[in-house]
């Protein structure tokens, strides 16, 4: 009978612990599941990736404009990665871009996105993160070089680019605009890599989402422009390609690749039909469509490109540019190729690029390179013809350009 009641006496404390644990504990299912989910939105993944392929406890080299910077163990490893920090720490993070001793966050981690997260929502990461399993990874945090390892100067970096504060629903916006706009502004951070940047690396307010450069490859307009952004897509079409990676008008590759294969592709079709409804009705208020007169077709950029495309690209792309559906990107009425800036262009002409693999489109197509069998102008030619026919209309690519973006991708892997 005594052993009845003090087996009784001690499961019942363990439960008594177990529950008052699970408020701020890694155990607390509903919670760490709530946070895997906003971590997968945030792409976490595509960031903090390890060299072991599944943990997040980082270590490669994220590229900025103003060097290299070490991308962080976030797994709960005491020693070299978040398990020390508490739930207090991790907000402050999100919230104000500040480490747990005070010092100041570089925003290569966007926390000017990520501000916009709740208390709420970021202790549920938090509980997420530290409900991994931790992988020891000592990560050098300063390899910026001087003066940009100053981190003191991201105050004053902060008081011209930064202001805190969570995300706030419009009022006049329906419940699915706002969804949207939340995922975009904050957790997905979508116009780190989309929007121009100024001297100072802080975002261009007056172009956002107008498509940027970054990493040696272009990140394209997002507005409702229908030449360079998203104005002919239908909404099925834009939730189909961050769902499978692609649609009968693009392949995703390079960083958007990773977006689509860590991030979208694993989101619910919920979440992924308002940022279609947020981009489509937010991006009506831009265009910048420039230049929407094409080469003629009897230059001699655009008589020399068009061969080298009928013997290069035709059969994958059509005569016609109108490509094969889902599997090859038509170039007819693209608007990644019409873009100002050729760099997506060239650095998939010269490099090669592999679409995502996904669950609901399992093979990843894949364009080869052709840097090693076309010099700089014929790279050059073939560029301009397709920027300008099918009704397609660009400037016409330089050879200089090309020579720049080869010695670009000698030294970046794909």
């Amino acid at each position: 009978m005594m052993r009845r009641a003090l087996l009784a006496a001690t499961l019942l404390a363990a439960s008594v612990l177990g529950a008052n644990s699970a408020k701020a504990d890694p155990d607390n299912f509903t919670e760490v599941e709530r946070g895997k989910y906003l971590a997968i939105a945030g792409d976490c993944m595509a960031c903090h990736i390890g060299a072991d392929g599944k943990s997040m406890s980082g270590g490669h080299l994220l590229e900025t404009p103003f060097g290299k910077i070490s991308v962080p163990n976030i797994t709960p490893d005491e020693e070299t990665g978040l398990g020390l920090w508490s739930a207090e720490d991790f907000h402050r993070a999100m919230h104000e871009g500040k480490r747990p001793d005070g010092t100041h966050l570089y925003p290569a981690f966007p926390y000017p996105d990520f501000t916009k997260i709740s208390r709420a929502d970021n202790d549920a990461i938090f509980a997420y993160l530290q409900a991994l399993p931790p992988v020891h990874n000592r990560v050098d945090r300063d390899t910026l070089p001087f003066p940009f390892n100053i981190r003191m100067l991201m105050a004053g970096w902060n008081m011209l680019n930064f202001e805190p504060g969570e995300f706030r629903p419009d009022p006049q916006k329906s419940p699915e605009y706002n969804r949207g706009a939340f995922l975009v502004e904050g957790p997905a951070h979508c116009g780190l890599c989309h929007t121009p940047r100024n001297i100072m690396g802080g975002d261009k307010d007056s172009e956002l989402l107008q498509g940027a450069t970054l990493q040696g490859w272009f990140a394209p307009n997002l507005t409702m422009d229908k030449r360079l952004g998203l104005g002919d897509w239908s909404e099925e079409e834009l939730i189909a390609y961050l769902r499978t990676g692609r649609n009968d008008r693009a392949a995703a590759s390079g960083p958007m690749a990773e977006v689509v294969a860590y991030s979208t592709s694993q989101m619910t079709d919920a979440d992924l039909k308002a940022i279609a409804v947020y981009l489509r009705e937010n991006g009506r208020a831009a265009t910048t469509s420039g230049n929407t007169t094409p080469l003629a077709a009897d230059d001699s950029r655009m008589r020399t490109g068009e061969a080298i495309y009928a013997d290069t690209c035709k059969a994958c792309h059509v005569a016609d540019g109108s490509g094969v559906s889902r599997m090859f990107p038509r170039l007819a009425n693209n608007q990644l190729v019409q873009q100002g800036d050729p760099t997506g262009v060239l650095r998939v002409i010269l490099q090669g690029a592999q679409s995502a693999a996904t669950p609901l489109s399992v093979t990843a197509p894949s364009m080869p390179s052709l840097g090693w069998r076309l010099n700089d102008q014929q790279v050059a030619d073939v560029a301009t013809y397709i920027r300008n026919a099918w009704g397609n209309a660009a400037p016409a690519v330089t050879a200089d350009q090309v020579r720049k973006m080869r010695e670009l991708t000698a030294v970046r892997p794909n």
